[in-house]
């Protein structure tokens, strides 16, 4: 679940824990976060509920989401901007938000996003496999689906 009990958070970050790729950038920013502006949850931790979010566990695969202090839910590249932002680089993400460099990083991302399984070895024989954790059930299910982008 969430890794961090601290109630000054900027930003909690949802992240796919079986994905290396994932895993090595939250475990990056949380070394670079000495003020403790960062709660990442891993929602590929058994127990972890979606709903909890109002969205599903699709829908948090297809795309990196993040959740303000406030609540307010946000995702793709304003995430990557929140999560940078706090631990000291908004000089860096600036430019990310001028329309011409902002249509860019969107397109990347939503490229990365739809391949990401792939890209990151989880893929075989053709099919990209996410496993789906279920806190009543206590174990995992298997569900692939090629044609389903993810984060």
């Amino acid at each position: 679940m969430s890794d961090s009990t601290k109630q000054d958070w900027e930003i909690e970050v949802f992240y796919d824990g079986d994905c290396p790729l994932c895993r090595r950038e939250i475990a990056m920013l949380q070394r670079w976060d000495r003020h403790g502006r960062i709660r990442a949850t891993n929602i590929a931790e058994p127990g972890f509920q979606a709903e909890s979010l109002g969205l599903t566990q699709e829908a948090l695969m297809a795309e990196i989401h993040g959740r303000l202090r406030d609540g307010t839910l946000v995702s793709g590249v304003e995430v990557f901007r929140r999560l940078y932002s706090a631990v000291g680089f908004r000089w860096l993400v600036a430019p990310t938000r001028l329309p011409g460099i902002r249509w860019l990083m969107d397109v990347g991302y939503r490229l990365f996003a739809r391949n990401r399984l792939r890209l990151t070895g989880r893929c075989e024989a053709g099919a990209c496999t996410i496993n789906h954790r279920h806190a009543s059930a206590g174990n995992s299910a298997a569900e692939s689906d090629p044609a389903k982008p993810s984060t």
